[in-house]
């Protein structure tokens, strides 16, 4: 039986990588454009890269990679409030690998994630942990829902609050 194996990326077509970051996967997108997929984060064309723990969601149809990455929105004492940037997506013409490694990435990249209810009907928040390639430590975040009013002091908070449980709780027991 013969594999097919992707041929390499072409180096005219590589992006700079940083310090101790390697290429685990690319597909060839629309437009004779690329994606590319490090140990760090994923190259979207025209984009700086983005770092996994940055991707709140991504979605593959079969055919198109659609990313939504995170913005942040405010610095707390110990932890960031984000929300989305706009969705981009990639029609991708040979994903190979590429879907598969975002997929597993990005899940990995999360350390711990809980949603609180803050209001009637379920509104609330999200509480995230992630892991940062070169950091030690955890990133946290938190990602309100909409119709939660982020910056009510009630709010703030129950929201330090809960990321303080909640780093409690991620936190190995010495």
């Amino acid at each position: 039986m013969f594999f097919r194996r992707k041929p390499k990326l072409p180096a005219n077509r590589r992006p700079a990588l940083g310090p101790e970051e390697r290429l685990v996967a690319w597909a060839e997108a629309a437009d004779e454009q690329v994606v590319v997929a490090t140990n760090h984060g994923l190259f979207l064309p025209g984009r700086e890269r983005l770092g996994w723990h940055e991707i709140h969601k991504a979605a593959w149809s079969g055919r198109e990679l659609q990313v939504t990455a995170a913005e942040v929105v405010q610095e707390r004492d110990g932890y960031q409030v984000v929300g989305d940037r706009p969705a981009l997506t990639c029609l991708l013409l040979d994903p190979g690998e590429l879907p598969n490694q975002v997929r597993t990435r990005v899940t990995r990249s999360v350390a711990y994630t809980m949603h609180h209810p803050l209001a009637q009907g379920g509104a609330g928040v999200r509480v995230v942990a992630r892991r940062v390639p070169g950091v030690d430590g955890l990133s946290w975040a938190v990602r309100y829902d909409g119709g939660v009013p982020p910056d009510a002091p009630a709010v703030v908070r129950r929201t330090d609050e809960l990321v303080t449980q909640a780093r409690a709780a991620a936190s190995p027991a010495l």
